[in-house]
This record gives structure tokens, sequence and C-alpha cells, in this order.
């Protein structure tokens, strides 16, 4: 079979010669050979399916690392993951799409209210935080309540009162008088997130500030706060949010560490994360450098649907216990929320529990 050079090759697959070399070196699509002198790529014709596979799920905008993990598998497979990629982008336009109309109403006619798109919904709800097997000291700290789920893992000499501090911060959009009610308008919502982590940062800042040797303090965050049926969500480093809904669970978060960049640029697989050197580093967090945006959280609004079971977790959690078995513990409707709090933290203990536990749960339910 004839060979093409990789400029053939990259003319008929419509993918650059750089685009080619990246995905050589991750194993996404190797040369049929390589010259041993030269280092110069050949490919075959064969391949070009393959190529242009890879290249559409690209233009799709899904990510190298899920591209490498299906690349290969038979076509039925590969269709029902570019099916859940679809479902995940459009429920993430969809949410984008309604706070952009939101907010063009609302700077073109100054409107401060948007009708309810589905009656109020009730929470049950709970929360706990471990130290587990490893650790001295516990700087994860967990939050629920009926209209605030939290959860913040500290980090530093000073973790432990940097994620106290993060969490002082929040409780009062518990109170009567903070957003809460069904008419309060989505940025609000967001406002009130936005103006309590600016007040967090700026704690923690001065806690590390007034000590030396507190130097490299600071906590993650991710929490979410209710009104009727739409709830606001503030995330800032690797603590996660996921949402199982209709049996599927999907994380609704993305990580602002050092390994999820690398993922993300096709630098390092998921598989790789977990034992990576580089693993607990963050690229932003609560009492980060606000002049290198290291502390600018992520601001989001979603709908919440009855029967949904929304989990908010530390790495603790994440980093030990494979997602299968997250999964199938959520699933579990029988068990109340602090049943499946206590369960997961079990989870994460059988599995060496090497780092602090904090675990949030609510499920959504229609109020009567």
């Amino acid at each position: 079979m004839k060979l093409l050079t990789i400029g053939e090759f990259a003319r008929a697959s419509r993918l650059s010669p750089k685009a080619l070399r990246l995905y050589d070196s991750l194993g996404l699509l190797r040369p049929a050979r390589v010259d041993e002198w030269s280092g110069y790529r050949y490919y075959t014709p064969d391949q070009l399916d393959q190529a242009r596979l890879v290249s559409w799920l690209r233009h799709l905008g899904m990510p190298l690392a899920r591209i490498t993990e299906i690349t290969g598998l038979p076509s039925a497979e590969v269709a029902a993951a570019v099916a859940a990629f679809l479902r995940v982008t459009e429920a993430e336009f969809g949410e984008r799409k309604r706070l952009a109309l939101f907010l063009i109403s609302y700077l073109s006619e100054g409107e401060t209210t948007m009708p309810a798109s589905s009656p109020a919904l009730s929470i049950r709800y709970a929360a706990a935080s471990d130290i587990g097997r490893k650790r001295k000291q516990n700087q994860d700290v967990a939050y629920a309540g009926p209209r605030l789920l939290a959860v913040a893992d500290g980090c530093g000499p000073a973790g432990d009162a940097a994620s106290a501090a993060v969490l002082d911060a929040l409780r009062p959009l518990e109170s009567a008088q903070a957003p809460g009610s069904p008419d309060v308008a989505p940025a609000d919502l967001l406002n009130a997130l936005s103006d309590a982590v600016a007040a967090a940062s700026s704690s923690v800042r001065s806690l590390v500030e007034s000590d030396p040797e507190l130097a490299g303090s600071a906590s993650t965050l991710t929490a979410m706060l209710w009104s009727g049926s739409r709830l606001a969500l503030v995330h800032i480093g690797d603590t996660r949010a996921y949402l199982l809904r209709d049996g599927g669970l999907f994380q609704i978060t993305h990580d602002h560490s050092v390994t999820q960049s690398m993922i993300d640029a096709g630098q390092l697989m998921p598989e790789e994360a977990a034992s990576h050197p580089q693993r607990s580093l963050l690229v932003r967090a609560v009492g980060g450098r606000p002049d290198e945006a290291e502390d600018t959280p992520e601001l989001s609004l979603h709908d919440a649907l009855p029967g949904d079971r929304y989990l908010l977790s530390s790495d603790g959690l994440t980093s030990v216990v494979p997602i299968a078995a997250i999964r199938e513990t959520l699933r579990r409707l029988d068990l109340a929320p602090d049943e499946v709090v206590a369960r997961l933290i079990d989870l994460a203990n059988e599995a060496g529990g090497p780092d602090n536990i904090a675990l949030a749960v609510a499920d959504i339910a229609q109020s009567a």
C-alpha cells in the first residue's frame, strides 16, 4: 500500500501537520511508519477515516482526552459517546442562553425579575466532613441548608482557617434577608454569591498577610444557592458539583487544577492525573492573587427539576473512589441524603482515606 507523507496526509485529512504530530504524541493517531533517521512520519490511506473522525470531533468541541478514550471503539459506542456529549453541551448552552436572554432584558428594559419557569421545589439535604485515615487535621468543611449547599477544601498551613472563613462568608446567604424567595432575579443570586466569594477571598488574604508563616494558605469552594426552581452555582478550585438526573450522572463543574489544564490541552490522560506529581496544585483558589485572576470564580445558573440529586464533594472522595461507585450510590434513591453522605464517606475511607472528605447532598422534590 502506498504511504502518504505527513504533508500529503494533512491535506487529505484537513488536519495540520502540527495537529498530526500532537495526535501522534497522545497515541490518538499513530503514523504507519516513522523514518528512523529523519523522524519523518508516513501514513496509509486507510487511516484517513480515523483522521477525519478526530477532526469532526474536535470541531464539535470534544476534549482531546475524551476523543482518545473513544477512538477505536465500535461505531455504535462512538455514536453513543457523541450523543452523550451533545446532551451535556446542549444543557450547558441552554443555561448560557437563559442567562444571556435575562441580561439582555435586564439591561435594555431595566427588569429586575424573571417569571418562574416552574413551580417552587422543596429540598432534602445533608452534609458532613470527615478527617479521613491519614491526615492529622481536617481542613475540609461542608454545609447544607434549605437555600444553601457548600463545600470548601482548605490548603496550606492555615487551610482549616481558610475553609472556615469561606463558609462563614457564605452562611449569611441562608438568612431570611438574603436572596431566597421565588421572585428573586437570577442576577441577584449570582451577585450574592459573587459578593460572598469576594468577601471570603479578602478574609483569607488578610489571614495570610497577618503571619508570613501562613503563606500559601487558601481554599477551594463549590456552592449552590436556591431561589424557587432556579439555582446559582459558584465554583473555584477542584471541589466538584455533580447532578444525578434521570439515572445519568453529570459533573457540572470544571476543575481549576494544573492536571486538568494539562488534560484539556491534550498533554495528560485523565487516568494519569491521579498519580501525577502536580495533582494537588490549583490554578485558582479563594484567597489567590486577584491581580492574576487566581481567585476568580465561575458562576452559572441552572434549573432544578423534581427528582434531581446534587452532590458537592471535595477531592478526598473523587480522587480515590471510582466514579462508577459514586454513581451507583447516588442512584440509590431509597437512601436519604444523610445516608448517601455517610455511605460515600465510608467508601472513601475504605479506599484508604488519604485525605479529608467533605460532602453535601440535596434531593429535589416538587412542593406540595
